[in-house]
Protein backbone atom coordinates (compact mmCIF):
# COMPACT_ATOMS: atom_id res chain seq x y z
CA UNK A 1 0.00 0.00 0.00
CA UNK A 2 2.83 2.61 0.84
CA UNK A 3 4.41 1.86 -2.59
CA UNK A 4 1.19 2.52 -4.20
CA UNK A 5 0.11 5.36 -2.69
CA UNK A 6 3.66 6.36 -3.09
CA UNK A 7 3.36 5.80 -6.86
CA UNK A 8 0.04 7.51 -7.40
CA UNK A 9 1.33 10.49 -5.41
CA UNK A 10 4.14 11.03 -7.90
CA UNK A 11 0.94 10.98 -10.83
CA UNK A 12 -0.85 13.36 -8.28
CA UNK A 13 1.71 15.94 -7.75
CA UNK A 14 1.66 16.22 -11.99
CA UNK A 15 5.61 14.80 -12.72
CA UNK A 16 5.98 14.13 -16.23
CA UNK A 17 6.98 10.60 -16.97
CA UNK A 18 10.56 11.68 -17.09
CA UNK A 19 10.45 13.71 -14.17
CA UNK A 20 9.18 10.47 -12.21
CA UNK A 21 11.45 8.59 -13.78
CA UNK A 22 14.19 10.61 -11.83
CA UNK A 23 12.22 11.14 -9.21
CA UNK A 24 14.55 10.52 -6.08
CA UNK A 25 12.69 10.83 -2.31
CA UNK A 26 16.35 9.89 -0.95
CA UNK A 27 17.92 13.09 -2.65
CA UNK A 28 15.87 15.23 -0.85
CA UNK A 29 16.82 16.84 2.29
CA UNK A 30 14.49 16.44 5.64
CA UNK A 31 12.75 19.92 4.88
CA UNK A 32 12.13 18.80 1.59
CA UNK A 33 10.86 15.43 2.49
CA UNK A 34 8.38 16.88 5.11
CA UNK A 35 6.95 19.62 2.45
CA UNK A 36 6.27 16.65 -0.02
CA UNK A 37 4.82 14.21 2.35
CA UNK A 38 2.47 17.06 4.14
CA UNK A 39 1.42 17.63 -0.34
CA UNK A 40 0.74 14.52 -0.51
CA UNK A 41 -1.44 13.66 2.50
CA UNK A 42 -3.35 16.83 1.80
CA UNK A 43 -4.32 16.22 -1.76
CA UNK A 44 -5.08 12.32 -0.48
CA UNK A 45 -7.12 13.89 2.67
CA UNK A 46 -9.18 16.04 -0.36
CA UNK A 47 -9.39 13.35 -2.71
CA UNK A 48 -9.50 10.12 -1.05
CA UNK A 49 -11.47 8.21 -4.32
CA UNK A 50 -7.96 8.68 -5.84
CA UNK A 51 -6.87 5.37 -3.14
CA UNK A 52 -9.87 3.59 -4.45
CA UNK A 53 -8.98 4.18 -8.09
CA UNK A 54 -5.11 3.26 -7.62
CA UNK A 55 -6.36 0.27 -5.57
CA UNK A 56 -8.72 -1.11 -8.70
CA UNK A 57 -6.26 -0.06 -10.97
CA UNK A 58 -3.69 -2.27 -9.07
CA UNK A 59 -6.05 -5.32 -8.24
CA UNK A 60 -6.96 -5.22 -12.21
CA UNK A 61 -3.72 -5.57 -13.45
CA UNK A 62 -3.12 -8.54 -10.46
CA UNK A 63 -6.20 -10.51 -12.09
CA UNK A 64 -4.96 -10.28 -15.36
CA UNK A 65 -1.51 -11.42 -14.13
CA UNK A 66 -2.88 -14.18 -12.27
CA UNK A 67 -5.17 -15.26 -15.07
CA UNK A 68 -1.99 -15.23 -17.56
CA UNK A 69 -0.60 -17.53 -14.80
CA UNK A 70 -3.22 -20.00 -14.73
CA UNK A 71 -2.94 -20.03 -18.47
CA UNK A 72 0.51 -21.40 -18.51
CA UNK A 73 -0.14 -23.82 -15.80
CA UNK A 74 -2.70 -25.05 -18.11
CA UNK A 75 -0.99 -25.60 -20.83
CA UNK A 76 2.19 -26.81 -18.86
CA UNK A 77 -0.25 -29.62 -17.37
CA UNK A 78 -2.56 -30.24 -20.25
CA UNK A 79 -1.43 -33.74 -20.96
CA UNK A 80 -2.56 -34.38 -17.35
CA UNK A 81 -5.48 -32.39 -17.21
CA UNK A 82 -7.11 -33.83 -20.34
CA UNK A 83 -6.04 -37.01 -20.87
CA UNK A 84 -4.64 -38.47 -17.73
CA UNK A 85 -6.26 -42.29 -19.02
CA UNK A 86 -8.46 -42.44 -15.90
CA UNK A 87 -10.49 -39.63 -14.59
CA UNK A 88 -14.07 -40.10 -15.68
CA UNK A 89 -14.76 -39.03 -19.24
CA UNK A 90 -18.34 -38.16 -20.39
CA UNK A 91 -20.48 -35.83 -21.75
CA UNK A 92 -19.21 -35.26 -25.87
CA UNK A 93 -16.21 -37.50 -25.77
CA UNK A 94 -15.28 -35.52 -29.22
CA UNK A 95 -17.04 -32.23 -28.14
CA UNK A 96 -15.14 -29.21 -29.29
CA UNK A 97 -14.49 -28.20 -25.44
CA UNK A 98 -13.45 -30.09 -22.78
CA UNK A 99 -14.56 -29.16 -19.08
CA UNK A 100 -12.49 -30.68 -15.94
CA UNK A 101 -13.97 -30.58 -12.56
CA UNK A 102 -12.06 -30.99 -9.63
CA UNK A 103 -14.77 -31.97 -6.73
CA UNK A 104 -15.40 -33.17 -3.47
CA UNK A 105 -18.21 -34.53 -2.34
CA UNK A 106 -18.75 -32.75 1.02
CA UNK A 107 -18.04 -29.35 -0.88
CA UNK A 108 -21.47 -27.14 -0.53
CA UNK A 109 -20.41 -25.43 -3.83
CA UNK A 110 -19.80 -28.59 -5.90
CA UNK A 111 -23.08 -29.85 -4.45
CA UNK A 112 -24.35 -26.59 -5.68
CA UNK A 113 -22.25 -26.64 -8.92
CA UNK A 114 -23.68 -30.01 -10.05
CA UNK A 115 -27.11 -30.41 -11.21
CA UNK A 116 -25.95 -27.13 -13.48
CA UNK A 117 -22.71 -29.08 -14.58
CA UNK A 118 -24.61 -31.63 -15.99
CA UNK A 119 -27.23 -29.11 -17.20
CA UNK A 120 -24.20 -27.74 -19.23
CA UNK A 121 -22.92 -30.75 -20.57
CA UNK A 122 -26.89 -32.41 -21.61
CA UNK A 123 -28.07 -29.21 -22.91
CA UNK A 124 -24.68 -27.80 -24.78
CA UNK A 125 -24.16 -31.26 -26.54
CA UNK A 126 -20.42 -30.32 -27.21
CA UNK A 127 -18.62 -30.84 -23.99
CA UNK A 128 -16.33 -33.33 -23.15
CA UNK A 129 -16.67 -33.06 -19.46
CA UNK A 130 -13.92 -35.00 -17.08
CA UNK A 131 -14.22 -35.22 -13.23
CA UNK A 132 -11.08 -35.28 -11.13
CA UNK A 133 -11.73 -36.55 -7.68
CA UNK A 134 -10.11 -34.61 -5.49
CA UNK A 135 -10.99 -35.10 -1.45
CA UNK A 136 -9.67 -32.25 0.85
CA UNK A 137 -12.39 -31.82 3.49
CA UNK A 138 -11.28 -34.94 5.81
CA UNK A 139 -11.61 -38.19 6.24
CA UNK A 140 -15.72 -38.68 4.60
CA UNK A 141 -14.50 -36.59 1.49
CA UNK A 142 -11.45 -39.04 1.28
CA UNK A 143 -14.08 -42.17 1.74
CA UNK A 144 -16.50 -40.89 -0.41
CA UNK A 145 -13.47 -40.12 -3.67
CA UNK A 146 -12.43 -43.68 -2.72
CA UNK A 147 -15.77 -45.05 -3.63
CA UNK A 148 -16.41 -43.74 -6.40
CA UNK A 149 -12.97 -44.28 -8.01
CA UNK A 150 -13.50 -47.87 -6.83
CA UNK A 151 -17.18 -48.11 -8.58
CA UNK A 152 -15.85 -46.72 -11.57
CA UNK A 153 -12.65 -49.42 -11.45
CA UNK A 154 -15.07 -52.39 -10.41
CA UNK A 155 -18.42 -51.23 -12.66
CA UNK A 156 -17.87 -48.89 -14.96
CA UNK A 157 -18.23 -45.72 -16.18
CA UNK A 158 -22.24 -45.33 -15.93
CA UNK A 159 -21.72 -46.70 -12.19
CA UNK A 160 -19.50 -44.12 -11.55
CA UNK A 161 -22.15 -41.46 -12.92
CA UNK A 162 -24.93 -42.96 -10.67
CA UNK A 163 -22.23 -43.33 -7.70
CA UNK A 164 -21.43 -39.09 -8.01
CA UNK A 165 -25.15 -38.70 -7.75
CA UNK A 166 -25.67 -40.16 -5.05
CA UNK A 167 -22.42 -38.57 -2.87
CA UNK A 168 -22.87 -35.44 -3.90
CA UNK A 169 -26.40 -35.55 -2.19
CA UNK A 170 -25.46 -37.88 0.57
CA UNK A 171 -25.69 -36.53 4.23
CA UNK A 172 -24.74 -37.76 7.54
CA UNK A 173 -22.50 -40.05 8.57
CA UNK A 174 -19.89 -42.05 6.03
CA UNK A 175 -18.60 -45.15 6.69
CA UNK A 176 -18.96 -49.07 5.33
CA UNK A 177 -22.12 -49.74 6.13
CA UNK A 178 -23.71 -46.90 4.80
CA UNK A 179 -21.67 -47.41 1.49
CA UNK A 180 -22.73 -50.72 1.25
CA UNK A 181 -26.09 -49.88 1.48
CA UNK A 182 -26.10 -47.07 -1.75
CA UNK A 183 -24.17 -49.56 -3.38
CA UNK A 184 -27.32 -52.08 -3.08
CA UNK A 185 -30.04 -49.06 -3.80
CA UNK A 186 -27.88 -48.85 -7.19
CA UNK A 187 -27.69 -52.47 -7.94
CA UNK A 188 -23.98 -52.60 -7.47
CA UNK A 189 -22.07 -55.21 -5.68
CA UNK A 190 -21.05 -53.61 -2.45
CA UNK A 191 -18.47 -56.03 -1.32
CA UNK A 192 -16.98 -55.86 -4.11
CA UNK A 193 -16.18 -51.85 -4.15
CA UNK A 194 -15.49 -51.77 -0.18
CA UNK A 195 -12.73 -54.51 -1.25
CA UNK A 196 -11.60 -51.88 -4.04
CA UNK A 197 -11.44 -48.97 -1.98
CA UNK A 198 -8.19 -49.64 -0.48
CA UNK A 199 -6.29 -50.73 -3.56
CA UNK A 200 -3.28 -49.56 -4.75
CA UNK A 201 -5.04 -48.31 -7.96
CA UNK A 202 -7.61 -46.56 -5.93
CA UNK A 203 -4.79 -44.84 -3.85
CA UNK A 204 -2.69 -43.94 -7.14
CA UNK A 205 -5.18 -41.86 -8.83
CA UNK A 206 -6.17 -39.75 -5.67
CA UNK A 207 -2.48 -38.84 -5.55
CA UNK A 208 -1.79 -38.28 -9.11
CA UNK A 209 -5.09 -35.88 -8.96
CA UNK A 210 -3.50 -34.01 -6.10
CA UNK A 211 0.09 -33.84 -7.23
CA UNK A 212 -1.88 -32.53 -10.57
CA UNK A 213 -4.12 -29.66 -8.34
CA UNK A 214 -0.49 -29.24 -6.22
CA UNK A 215 1.15 -28.04 -9.73
CA UNK A 216 -1.71 -26.08 -10.78
CA UNK A 217 -2.11 -24.42 -7.23
CA UNK A 218 -5.39 -25.06 -6.88
CA UNK A 219 -5.81 -25.38 -2.76
CA UNK A 220 -10.01 -25.33 -3.08
CA UNK A 221 -13.19 -26.79 -4.96
CA UNK A 222 -14.84 -27.10 -7.29
CA UNK A 223 -11.96 -25.68 -9.77
CA UNK A 224 -12.73 -26.07 -12.95
CA UNK A 225 -10.84 -26.25 -16.18
CA UNK A 226 -12.67 -24.89 -19.42
CA UNK A 227 -10.17 -24.69 -22.54
CA UNK A 228 -7.73 -22.71 -21.11
CA UNK A 229 -9.46 -21.31 -18.84
CA UNK A 230 -8.85 -21.53 -14.63
CA UNK A 231 -12.40 -21.09 -13.19
CA UNK A 232 -11.63 -20.88 -8.79
CA UNK A 233 -14.84 -21.25 -7.46
CA UNK A 234 -18.60 -21.66 -8.18
CA UNK A 235 -19.78 -20.19 -11.02
CA UNK A 236 -23.12 -19.87 -11.96
CA UNK A 237 -25.10 -21.69 -15.18
CA UNK A 238 -25.45 -18.28 -17.44
CA UNK A 239 -21.88 -17.46 -16.49
CA UNK A 240 -20.30 -20.91 -17.66
CA UNK A 241 -22.58 -20.94 -20.84
CA UNK A 242 -21.61 -17.25 -21.68
CA UNK A 243 -17.87 -18.74 -21.07
CA UNK A 244 -18.47 -21.62 -23.80
CA UNK A 245 -19.83 -18.90 -26.11
CA UNK A 246 -16.56 -16.72 -25.53
CA UNK A 247 -14.20 -19.54 -25.82
CA UNK A 248 -16.29 -20.67 -29.29
CA UNK A 249 -15.82 -16.86 -30.81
Amino acid sequence: MRHLIGAAAIGILGLTAPVAQAFDIDSMNAAERDQFRAEIRAYLLDNPEVIIEAIDVLEARQAAQQDQNDKTLVQVNADDLFNDGFSFVGGNPDGDITLVEFVDYRCGYCRRAHDEVKELVASDGNIRFIVKEFPILGEASLLSSRFAIATKQVAGDEAYVAVNDALIRLNGDLNDTTLTRLASSLGLDGDAIIAQMGSDDVTAEIRKTRELAQRLQISGTPTFVMHDEMLRGYLPLDNMRQLVGQIRG
